[in-house]
């Protein structure tokens, strides 16, 4: 209760904030390479779903009563964690108690795990991702780790790596843990200072569902020792509270067919249920020789369906590739001119589903403008990747094109 009223209070000193102070932005670093200029949401179609989506985050906003989710999918740009974490700091940070739940993460162990948690694992475990061959069942979050292992655990830690003035909290009491067991018998249990708490399982979510006695940002998992191979495939956490969820959805080399390979797909964007899809696939696509536009395009027709199946008024943010170089010899780069195709097939993608496309590749320079983010030390030397600086710099250019266009969303709501 005192949380509601703390918002109710705040929110007309937020409202004057908005239109006598300008847009909700952030300050970033300009450079002479860049277009920061023309940094907006481009509309191809029409906004409708957009403004759906700016309805809910009023009501977050205005009256504390109502809760938004916020998907942002991709490849390493995604698992990485610092760009979604930048995007997700700067939302929360609109208002103070707008902290929803953490949403859906996962158990990574064998491979980087995203800035916004840490992860500690004890035995033998088994890593698969939708990048790559797989012989596992995956869903939303495109990976799964599996253990034989009866000693085998995890613990999930719901604090950001990376320290911050305002870093949110991620407190949860509710977990559910999506997976499956080779026999019933075998299922997770989940400590809680001298507790063991054994989950309810739901067929339809494909989940272990435990409710906590009180709040914590720390969840310790293992397995009841009973002969049998377990499998996870993600870890949803929330605290029933009003406010914002930022999933971050993010697989190393993942393309947009990988997702659709995961049989578990649809099923798990259901417990996500997003409001807004951010969608940041299509570098290693455009990696590839064999990249088409045509086969992009039908691959994310098909993405955009499951999506749509869930909630047909889901708003769309298509992100285009960023420059990037091919390495063709040990000490030799060539451009990838697929980044043109890739942004003009996104532009497609968003007049066909009336999304909005936020032109990264033209903001940051254009072809051959990474060698100069990579002279800048925001870009890595593999000429793919940007350091934390660079995700940073580009998590708050997202966020301000995405604040300035609800800021005429709120002019255009008060004529």
């Amino acid at each position: 209760m005192k949380r509601l009223i703390l918002i109710i209070l705040l929110s007309f000193s937020v409202t004057v904030g908005l239109f006598a102070q300008g847009p909700m932005r952030v300050s970033v670093p300009d450079y002479p390479f860049t277009n920061f200029d023309r940094n907006q949401l481009i509309y191809p179609g029409d906004s409708i779903n957009m403004e759906h989506f700016f309805d809910k985050l009023d009501d977050v906003l205005f009256t504390g009563k109502s809760h938004v989710s916020i998907m942002h999918i991709g490849g390493s740009h995604v698992q990485a964690g610092v760009f979604s974490q930048e995007m997700r700091d700067n939302l929360l940070n609109l208002l103070p108690g707008i902290t929803a739940g953490r949403g859906l993460v996962f158990p990574y162990m064998s491979t980087n795990t995203p800035a916004s948690y840490y992860v500690f694992s004890e035995g033998d475990w088994s890593y698969n991702r939708n990048a790559i061959p797989f012989d596992t069942r995956l869903g939303l979050a495109g990976a799964s780790v599996t253990t034989s292992d009866p000693d085998a655990s995890f613990c999930i830690v719901t604090r950001a790596k990376r320290p911050r003035d305002i870093t949110p909290v991620f407190d949860f009491n509710l977990v559910k843990i999506l997976g499956y067991g080779d026999n019933e018998n075998i299922v997770p249990v989940v400590h809680y200072n001298d507790m063991v708490l054994q989950g309810t399982y739901s067929e339809e979510e494909g989940s272990y569902t435990f409710q906590l006695p009180d709040f914590t940002d720390s969840l310790y998992v293992d397995f009841n020792k009973v002969p049998g191979t377990f499998t996870v495939t993600g870890v949803y956490l929330d605290n029933g509270m009003p406010g914002i969820t930022y999933h971050g959805i993010g697989v190393n080399g993942a393309r947009v067919d990988s997702y659709l390979k995961c049989l578990d797909l649809e099923r798990d964007m259901r417990l996500v249920n997003p409001d807004l899809v951010i969608f940041g696939i299509g570098i290693n696509d455009a990696a590839a020789d064999t990249f088409t536009k045509e086969k992009f395009i039908r691959d994310y027709d098909a993405l955009i369906e499951v999506i749509h199946k869930v909630n047909p008024n889901c708003a769309l943010i298509f992100v285009t590739n960023n420059d990037s170089y091919k390495k063709v010899s040990r000490r030799r780069y060539e451009v990838n001119p697929n980044g043109l195709i890739a942004e003009e097939a996104f532009m497609e993608l968003g007049r066909k589903h009336d999304g909005a496309v936020w032109d990264f590749f033209d903001l940051m320079g254009g072809l051959r403008s990474m060698q100069q983010w990579q002279n800048e030390g925001i870009a890595q030397a593999d000429k793919v990747h940007f350091t934390n600086a660079g995700y940073c710099l580009i998590g708050d250019l997202l966020f301000n094109a995405l604040m300035d266009r609800y800021m005429e969303h709120l002019k255009n709501k008060n004529r």
